[in-house]
């Protein structure tokens, strides 16, 4: 593949900062197994050891054109029961191990000061002059005691026992700000992602007011704790939040917002609406980019870099992830809009 475009994370700052960067920037989540294989190339390896995969990550992210490679940092996580049963289609009230103040008491919290961050520092002569990680977290706030609790009784319990509610998101916030502190020693990290789906396609999972009371006290320590390690701080969530979008900006302070659907409102609007407020990270619908053809995809793609071309503040990529359903084809479609990158050379 054609080498000619070399990691600047610098453009992908220029775009959290709302300003035009000095080509077009690609942003993604995460792609796809097949994908990171045929990326990487050489690099890729089935090897389970946190520096291993952050090497394949590295590898691939950087072949695709981007300027960073998105990482998880440790193993940190909050166990839950079994969800589901085998099928693609999981239960929100499936695998809770939370009911009451004393299963609260009883939980094995984990610990981020036992985990490991080590592959942080050990991917440094790895990563390509120019490049940053993104470290997300294991999961946000509200995603965590939902899977602890189970969606429907976090619901009833901020109403019928609010005091236990506050203790269990504090429980999970405390230690995600923690994970944040840690990742934020590194400096291979060049920003963080806050990856917490809040929303439905028709309105926020908690009423607004739920989420100010339990969920945003601890995003906005988050992103606090991001900024005080000089690093932006980009919120992944889906669903429709056009309710609390002012909180996400003002309140919360997010640097940029990521995963956008056209159903709830294409990209296109929600960059004219909020561009010069937050940066727009990605936002070609997915479902457009599964159903489109190729062409149809870079066409959107250069459209969409067409419009933020003057203001800055967007960087391409889907409104959500790149799952393994996703044409290669359309999925090279996309960010050859913004990389001019020959791919052909992918075997």
């Amino acid at each position: 593949m054609d080498a000619k475009r070399r990691p600047q994370f610098n453009n992908l700052l220029r775009v959290l900062n709302r300003q035009a960067p000095e080509r077009p920037t690609l942003f993604e989540f995460f792609l796809n197994g097949p994908l990171y294989k045929k990326l990487s190339g050489p690099a890729f390896t089935v090897d389970p050891a946190p520096i291993a995969q952050m090497r394949l990550l590295v590898a691939a992210f950087q072949a695709a054109g981007y300027d960073y490679a998105t990482v998880s940092g440790s193993r940190l996580g909050f166990p839950a029961g079994a969800r589901g049963h085998g099928g693609s289609t999981v239960s929100m009230n499936e695998g809770a191990v939370i009911n009451d103040r004393a299963s609260f008491e009883a939980y094995a919290w984990p610990d981020p000061d036992a985990m490991d961050y080590s592959a942080l520092e050990a991917i440094r002569p790895d990563l390509p002059e120019g490049m940053k990680l993104i470290v997300c977290g294991p999961g946000g706030v509200l995603e965590n005691v939902m899977n602890l609790v189970g969606y429907e009784a976090t619901c009833y319990l901020t109403l019928d026992d609010p005091r236990l509610a506050a203790d269990i998101f504090a429980a999970v916030g405390t230690r995600l700000v923690r994970h944040y502190q840690i990742v934020g020693r590194y400096d291979t990290v060049g920003a963080m992602i806050s990856n917490d789906d809040w929303g439905f396609k028709s309105q926020p999972m908690l009423s607004p007011d739920a989420m100010r009371e339990f969920v945003f006290p601890w995003h906005r320590k988050i992103v606090e704790t991001i900024h005080a390690a000089g690093r932006p701080a980009i919120l992944h969530s889906c669903g429709n939040l056009e309710t609390i979008m002012d909180d996400i900006i003002d309140d919360l302070k997010y640097d940029g917002k990521h995963s956008y659907e056209d159903t709830i409102m294409p990209v296109e609007q929600t960059y004219d609406k909020y561009h010069k407020r937050i940066a727009i990270m990605g936002g070609i619908d997915l479902d457009f980019v599964v159903r489109s053809a190729p062409e149809q995809v870079r066409q959107r793609s250069l459209a969409m870099l067409e419009r933020c071309k003057r203001d800055g503040g967007f960087a391409l990529g889907t409104g959500n992830s790149v799952p393994e359903y996703v044409p290669q084809a359309n999925y090279f479609a996309m960010v050859g809009a913004a990389t001019d990158l020959d791919y052909s050379a992918l075997k």
